[in-house]
């Protein structure tokens, strides 16, 4: 985090050492009267409302005008819902709800591992959102952060997921849930985005199917398409598997804070959820070790079956060599014998001998019968 914004998050977090301003009426801080003040509804503050007994009373457009209506409210809850919001807004929302800076840090970094802090009466929670995109066999992620304390619901989203309008959609229209306060809208949150895993689950398991096909296919882009899935499990994993240590530490402080038990038994559920989609995720990642490891078991055997035929191929072409180079010898032998006399000097001995012609034939057809022998005998003929 750069200085100047840890100085502005100091400042929030500890009044007595700004500078000395008039205090405006609502005995607010001046800074953050100055920083609402030019905080015009912006296209990252997608609902700002208001709800009292599980209805909502109002919708606002404009951060300050939803600060200003809450405190003139009682018993009311707000419920602000930002998408990669400015630095400004969210600092004017850290100053309204006192939120931790560490917390407001995390929010305005984001890639963060999903985790659960708790500060004073505010819970910060992070999460992972991920759905499937199926033809890129790719989980896009969606990182999303929420502050939950006595009064309000902030979500400071990161991404396309999750659809947070089908949350509040859901809550609006079950006011006997959300009338149970932030705590039950931070279960909706939290059920929403572990049945968006679903969908993920469902096209990670039809491609591991299709890769067990391939394998056993034979297709040589498979090893490719084991890696990069494998890679996508993986992240998967890291976004699914923190959300146990989340759950339980969500029970043990509604237990200690005393959120009524109804909440509790939702939130069994949606740890039972998340569980099963741990266990299915865990079980690809096998699957796919699983799978690699045969895909290479059976490229060794392509591979050794590819050498052994290579190997016949150079035993018959060797086979083939002996023979033509056995008759080449056999064909050989006349051929000297010829070449000798008929190199036409006048004092070969044999040339005037009677027998001469009979012998030079006699020797031709010994040496190449000798040959054909020895050959033979040897297997190259």
């Amino acid at each position: 985090m750069s200085e100047r914004r840890l100085r502005a998050l100091r400042a929030f977090k500890n009044p007595a050492k700004r500078p000395a301003q008039p205090r405006p009426a609502d005995d607010r801080p001046s800074t953050a009267v100055a920083v609402e003040q030019q905080l015009p509804r912006t296209d990252s503050v997608i609902t700002a409302a208001l709800y009292h007994d599980g209805v909502r009373t109002s919708t606002h457009d404009s951060l300050a005008e939803t600060f200003a209506k809450l405190r003139e409210a009682e018993g009311g809850m707000a419920w602000i819902g930002l998408h990669r919001p400015t630095e400004a807004e969210l600092l004017s929302v850290a100053e309204e709800f006192d939120l931790h800076p560490l917390a407001v840090e995390d929010a305005l970094e984001a890639h963060q591992r999903p985790k659960l802090e708790r500060y004073g009466d505010t819970l910060f929670v992070v999460l992972r959102a991920a759905r499937y995109l199926d033809a890129a066999e790719e989980v896009d992620f969606g990182e999303l952060h929420v502050f939950v304390g006595p009064d309000f619901v902030i979500t400071v989203r990161h991404g396309a997921a999750p659809d947070l309008a089908a949350v509040r959609r859901r809550m609006e229209n079950t006011p006997d849930l959300l009338k149970r306060g932030p705590e039950a809208v931070l279960y909706a949150i939290l059920d929403a985005v572990v049945d968006g895993y679903a969908p993920v689950v469902a096209g990670v398991e039809n491609d591991v199917d299709e890769i067990e096909t391939e394998v056993f296919r034979g297709d040589p882009k498979v090893s490719r398409r084991i890696y990069e899935l494998s890679r996508e499990v993986v992240e998967f994993a890291r976004a699914t598997r923190p959300l146990a240590r989340i759950l339980d530490g969500l029970t043990a402080g509604f237990e200690k804070y005393g959120i009524d038990e109804e909440l509790r038994r939702y939130l069994r559920d949606v740890a039972d959820h998340a569980t099963h989609v741990t266990e299915r995720v865990d079980g690809f990642r096998l699957a796919l070790q699983d799978i690699l490891a045969v895909n290479a078991t059976l490229v060794t055997q392509q591979q050794n079956e590819e050498m052994k035929q290579l190997a016949h191929a150079g035993h018959a072409q060797n086979e083939e060599i002996k023979k033509i180079s056995a008759w080449a010898a056999i064909l050989f032998a006349p051929t000297l014998v010829g070449t000798i006399y008929g190199m036409n000097f006048e004092t070969m001995p044999e040339l005037g001998w009677v027998l001469g012609y009979p012998f030079a034939l006699s020797l031709m057809g010994v040496v190449c019968l000798s040959l054909y022998v020895v050959f033979k005998r040897r297997d190259w003929l």
